[in-house]
């Protein structure tokens, strides 16, 4: 999990910074700009039931928490009441519906007054494809001949020759003769032209079309229009207007003419009305009859004249000629590395950024692009002049694969925190019972229990299922390069597009990053050891992957000509943004949904094969992100995951008490009654610990919750089912299975005398839940301390039990927030001596997370060097309880703290015990003081201080004679867990002296 070293002359943008934590810049320079680094940021997922205003609203609440740094999901202009901003359809303006411009501004201004800062997610990869974009619209009317035609990335000659100079759009719900002898498409006319409707989506035509349209029937000289009459001949002159229009919208002012021309028709049809008349009539006959096969002869004509083709969404998979984001065909990805679309889609961000209005950036989807390293050097010399330093703050959206390093020549701060937040997740899981679990998962499962091979094969199922047409473009295009070389030419295609989904489908990362004709080791390194697997797993088409290796690493023949050594490149350069979207979707959307020995490491960027974390092994991931990103972003819940920091921290309780976890596990699956559909059991023994697993971990705490909870799981199961691609999918949902599954879910926890399940399951999540709270302080508290930027996913202060989005999109109660820390700090201030105990006491309501938030974030707030510069130094613990503490210092000069957090309590409790006996666990108390820790201690650095403070409960600590078991006599600085934790599960120190 470590980054490789980074220089000062690697990486001037990380090491040479000026760290003005926590002070937004006023006025930046336009040559220059300093860089603001976070303190502690808090994402805010913006749609239209939450807007600017609501944002303003929150930022006196926010910083109150200590978060110095907002960070939006995007904030440009997206579909109508889109969720989630990802599907931009204007990246020049804000949203009208989260606020516009104004709404904008207004938060920036709020945001200063309180001198935070504004880290913004862009979209740099994809547009909306859809007539909201007027891009893409342009695009769609022009075809070629758009100015926009090249900031899309669109193969404008595929294969199918049918397709040249056209883009196909696969958004029909039924084979394309149907829906248009169903009448399901129809000509329409608005103020700005005619368009062609298909249910709620409208599509532009070309001026061709609306010569055509009003055309029609002109020439029969109907007595209801006569030649002489005025509206006549503007009816003619417009007809022959648009018949004279060239196709070409780059020509100067043609557009515009094109524009002016349809809003001098939309005059004409609201000012006459025989006009008015006839072209209503023959939208009505050109819009064909149902039952009258012919009587749509000319919509067809019409349509097959248009620069798109409309089709059967079935066929995007193999037929689609315009690159996707992964496999949603209404995301479009642009030529982002072409200079004019660069500047076209950055301008907005660019000025926002120079006015101070956003201090950060995160890149959404960086794996996607043709040239990552070139993109990001471009934004930081548009953002800061011709001066790299100190550069301005980016984090990319990068998923890090096992032992796979950042790479080191990129011009940013870090990562969004997936690698953090598997390594955190992992300190919580018990390696005692990865056999049991393995033994467990084997024995109830009827799939392959080695995840590398579930991997692989459902990377080749998404290749053929969901991205068969890059497949064929890729091969040939590869065929073309072999043809070329005598070592190549006798390949067969079938034997070279088996070569490349084995090679791809063996890639242990997202991908490389090739850029020139120089192959970095790291890349070799993945190449040929995808190399090495795809003819392990099949060798026999060794002269095809041997092929295939060369190209990948750019060995050239000693006489291959110039030309074709770019075509190696290219072909290259268009793999590697291939690789991502299989990794994507054939990983993270199916593989981590088919997989489910302990469901908790089933995160994105995780790996569900693993035995967790030991401590050793999270100091060793610190350090190294301490020397070479300091300021990468600690997050344990995100808008991507899978779940919950919640959720995960109680299934991780699992692995401590896998024995009774199989006891309760085999009851279960003999009490619960399962259906039969179409000769498959619905749920299965995998499904069935998806199922039980995610109730334990998802289970509410306030039981007024139950219904809608059961609401949720439902459509969390359709999801997780279809992802899962076994028994249904998105292509072709089997229905019958998904109500088969719904119904066992309503058995299992609907309250009944009959129904044994339940009582018996909330034996179980009794104690998950309580120690899963505890992981979850734990985890806090180490988000906060540990080497850098410390993110909060939208109200995960207080208990959060989200799944996979968009239930993690819910509406978040902030009004419950905000009066819980006012009351929480009014409390503190009054200093009772029991408040840490009540908090203890009433753990369920979640104020206890919510007080340690905020204690922590304002302590590195108000030590903000301490913890952006400061030296991280492992703490080891002594005694027999050596093993359930995870302790570690911060010091910069004088200055110190201490973080010292309990994991596997279950264990360390012996909670299986409770869990044997009869009824259910009442013996639930706090980890605290001596009659849990004994004499286990931990053994101080050396320079380290003799007396401490609490910072969580305000009390003072001393350090004591080494006279414990385990501990070396020679360590003169020993601080008892059991004063450590004697009022709180958690603790955080403040030195008091050196």
């Amino acid at each position: 999990m470590g980054h490789s070293t980074v220089t000062d002359s690697e990486n001037p943008y990380l090491l040479k910074k000026p760290q003005l934590q926590g002070a937004v810049l006023q006025q930046p320079s336009s040559e220059t700009m300093c860089c603001r680094i976070p303190i502690a940021t808090y994402r805010l997922q913006f749609n239209q039931r939450f807007g600017f205003s609501d944002a303003r609203t929150l930022v006196p609440y926010l910083e109150s928490l200590g978060i110095t740094d907002i960070y939006t999901s995007p904030l440009f202009q997206a579909r109508r009441g889109s969720g989630h901003g990802y599907d931009v359809t204007d990246p020049t303006r804000f949203n009208r519906e989260l606020g516009g411009e104004e709404g904008f501004a207004a938060l920036a201004v709020t945001l200063r007054q309180k001198a935070m800062g504004l880290l913004l997610d862009i979209v740099p990869n994809h547009m909306a494809a859809d007539s909201q974009n007027p891009w893409w619209c342009d695009v769609l009317r022009y075809g070629l001949d758009s100015p926009y035609a090249t900031y899309f990335d669109i193969n404008w000659y595929p294969p199918r020759p049918g397709l040249a100079g056209k883009v196909l759009l696969p958004i029909l719900g039924a084979p394309y003769h149907a829906v248009l002898e169903n009448q399901e498409l129809s000509l329409i006319l608005f103020q700005d032209g005619f368009w062609v409707a298909y249910h709620q989506e409208s599509l532009p035509l070309n001026p061709k079309a609306h010569a055509r349209i009003l055309g029609h029937r002109l020439d029969e000289r109907e007595t209801t229009l006569q030649e002489d009459e005025p509206a006549f001949v503007q009816l003619v002159q417009l007809r022959d207007d648009f018949k004279r229009f060239p196709e070409r919208a780059t020509e100067s002012g043609l557009d515009e003419a094109f524009r002016e021309s349809t809003r001098r028709l939309w005059r004409l049809y609201n000012t006459s009305g025989v006009i008015k008349s006839f072209i209503d009539e023959n939208l009505k006959i050109l819009n064909g009859m149902k039952g009258d096969p012919r009587s749509f002869d000319n919509l067809d004509q019409i349509l097959a004249g248009q620069n798109y083709r409309l089709a059967f969404w079935k066929v995007a998979n193999r037929e689609i000629n315009y690159r996707r984001f992964f496999d949603v065909s209404g995301l479009a990805s642009i030529r982002i590395e072409e200079e004019d679309v660069f500047e076209a889609t950055h301008a907005k961000v660019i000025e926002t950024a120079r006015s101070g209005q956003v201090t950060g950036l995160r890149i959404d989807h960086i794996d996607g692009l043709h040239d990552p390293v070139g993109y990001l050097d471009r934004l930081q010399n548009r953002l800061c002049g011709n001066d790299p330093h100190p550069g301005f703050f980016v984090l990319v959206e990068k998923i890090l694969g096992a032992d796979e390093d950042l790479p080191s020549d990129w011009p940013v701060d870090g990562t969004t925190g997936y690698i953090f937040q598997n390594a955190v997740n992992g300190v919580f899981i018990d390696r005692r019972g990865a056999d049991k679990l393995d033994e467990i998962y084997a024995r109830l499962s009827s799939y392959e229990t080695e995840f590398p091979d579930v991997v692989y094969v459902q990377k080749r199922r998404v290749m053929f299922q969901l991205f068969a047409g890059d497949v064929y473009t890729l091969s040939r295009q590869l065929g073309r390069l072999a043809e070329a070389d005598r070592y190549g030419r006798d390949l067969t295609l079938s034997d070279i597009e088996e070569a490349l989904v084995k090679v791809t489908a063996c890639l242990p990362v997202y991908r490389t990053y090739i850029r020139d004709f120089n192959v970095s080791p790291r890349d070799q390194a993945y190449i040929n050891g995808a190399i090495q697997e795809a003819l392990a797993r099949q060798p026999a088409h060794t002269p095809a992957c041997e092929f295939l290796r060369r190209v990948l690493l750019l060995d050239f023949p000693a006489d291959l000509p110039a030309r074709q050594k770019k075509d190696w490149l290219q072909f290259v350069m268009r793999w590697q943004q291939f690789t991502g979207p299989i990794m994507a979707k054939g990983f993270e959307d199916t593989a981590l949904y088919v997989y489910n020995r302990l469901i908790s490491l089933n995160t994105v960027g995780g790996d569900p094969e693993t035995v967790g974390l030991s401590v050793p092994e999270f100091h060793r991931f610190n350090r190294s992100r301490n020397d070479r990103w300091p300021h990468s972003m600690n997050t344990t819940s995100t808008h991507d995951a899978k779940r919950s920091e919640d959720v995960q921290a109680r299934i991780n309780v699992l692995s401590e008490v896998p024995g009774i976890w199989e006891v309760f596990l085999d009851r279960w699956r003999s009490w619960n009654l399962k259906s039969v559909v179409n000769g498959i059991t619905v749920p299965d023994g995998n499904t069935e610990l998806l199922i039980y697993q995610t109730l334990i971990g998802a289970w509410p705490i306030d039981e007024e919750e139950i219904q809608a909870f059961k609401e949720r799981i439902q459509s969390y199961l359709v999801k997780s089912s279809r992802e899962a691609k076994i028994y249904t999918n998105w292509l072709n949902p089997d229905v019958e299975y998904e109500t088969a599954l719904a119904s066992f879910l309503d058995a299992i926890i609907e309250p009944s005398a009959d129904n044994r399940f339940l009582p018996d399951f909330m034996r179980l999540q009794t104690v998950t839940a309580y120690y899963g709270a505890l992981n979850s302080l734990s985890q806090v508290l180490l988000k906060v301390t540990s080497p850098g930027i410390p993110d909060f996913y939208q109200g995960t202060e207080l208990w959060d039990f989200s799944l996979v989005d968009p239930d993690n999109r819910r509406p978040v109660d902030f009004k419950k927030r905000t009066a819980f820390l006012a009351e929480l700090k009014e409390q503190e201030a009054a200093t009772p001596p029991d408040f840490t105990g009540r908090l203890l006491s009433t753990w369920k309501d979640g104020k206890i997370k919510l007080y340690l938030t905020s204690k922590a974030l304002y302590f590195r707030k108000n030590h903000q060097d301490l913890f952006s510069s400061g030296e991280y130094i492992p703490v080891k613990a002594a005694g027999p309880l050596n093993e359930h503490v995870c302790a570690f210092c911060r010091r910069l000069g004088d200055g110190w703290s201490l973080t010292a957090v309990p994991r596997l309590l279950a264990r360390l409790q012996k909670a299986a015990r409770l869990l044997e006996a009869e009824g259910t666990p009442a013996d639930l108390t706090p980890p605290l003081n001596e009659s849990v820790w004994g004499q286990s201690a931990l053994v101080l650095p050396e320079g380290a201080p003799l007396r401490w403070q609490n910072v969580l409960t305000g009390e003072e600590l001393s350090v004591v004679s080494p006279g414990i078991t385990g501990a070396n006599p020679a360590d003169d600085k020993v601080l008892l867990l059991a004063d450590l934790f004697c009022s709180f599960p958690v603790a955080l120190l403040e030195g008091l002296d050196a």
